[in-house]
């Protein structure tokens, strides 16, 4: 983690600046994504140089942005000064210094492909969410980090290539449902490469505890009814 967060930390200075197509669509899928969704107070991590913190707080009264690289955080206060914004600097991968149950929605862009274990991530945002809270992820997508898309950038005239962890469609569906959300809306976003998805987008909710309650116990009442069926045929076999 320290190799990325070093990586970050030098791209920082030229990260709003220099071509990216990866990080111009994400804006237009973040705000395309949630335009129709109320929000009031949001957890944004990976935020960056906070480029899509603008756009979220025109929309939320209380923004909290993590990110692990002081200096593009640098960026985002010199950038964003709304006493609705607290920026802090922290590794996600670690224990979030936000309190639980304190947001109704909270934002992850072009980060997961640097979280090797995707678990974490998505029982921690589950803990922070209030009941009918969403989470929406928009990540590089699968089939382009196959066609071998990574995370670089040119440093006097080195390309810088970010390490990255492949994370497959249903991992983070399978990841985020085993956390307790449930999948509203994925969608595939395209830009002038029509074969190939640039980025891949997520939606999330946590549901109130009655949906839970009722999520689990069809559940139990399926494993029951298989036990039932194994239990019989094992009754029959004697």
């Amino acid at each position: 983690m320290k190799k990325i967060i070093d990586k970050y930390n030098a791209w920082a200075h030229q990260y709003d600046n220099n071509i990216n197509p990866t990080r111009d669509l994400d804006k237009t899928v973040t705000k395309e994504s949630l335009s129709n969704i109320d929000f009031f107070k949001v957890l944004e991590l990976g935020c960056g140089s906070g480029k899509n913190t603008e756009w979220l707080i025109t929309k939320a009264d209380k923004l909290v942005g993590l990110d692990f690289s002081k200096n593009m955080l640098a960026l985002a206060r010199n950038k964003i000064t709304s006493k609705k914004v607290t920026f802090i600097n922290a590794d996600i991968n670690k224990k979030w210094p936000v309190n639980n149950n304190s947001f109704d929605l909270a934002t992850i862009n072009l980060t997961l492909e640097h979280i090797e274990i995707l678990d974490h991530i998505f029982n921690s945002l589950f803990m922070k969410l209030t009941q009918s809270g969403k989470c929406f992820v928009c990540e590089l997508h699968p089939k382009k980090q196959l066609a071998g898309s990574k995370a670089q950038f040119e440093e006097n005239g080195t390309s810088i290539v970010l390490d990255v962890f492949q994370h497959s469609e249903q991992e983070y569906i399978q990841s985020a449902e085993k956390a307790g959300f449930n999948l509203l809306v994925k969608d595939d976003w395209y830009d002038n490469q029509k074969d190939v998805p640039r980025l891949i987008s997520l939606l999330f909710e946590k549901p109130k505890k009655k949906e839970a309650w009722t999520k689990n116990k069809n559940n139990a009442v399926q494993t029951i009814g298989r036990n039932s069926l194994l239990l019989s045929g094992s009754d029959a076999a004697l």
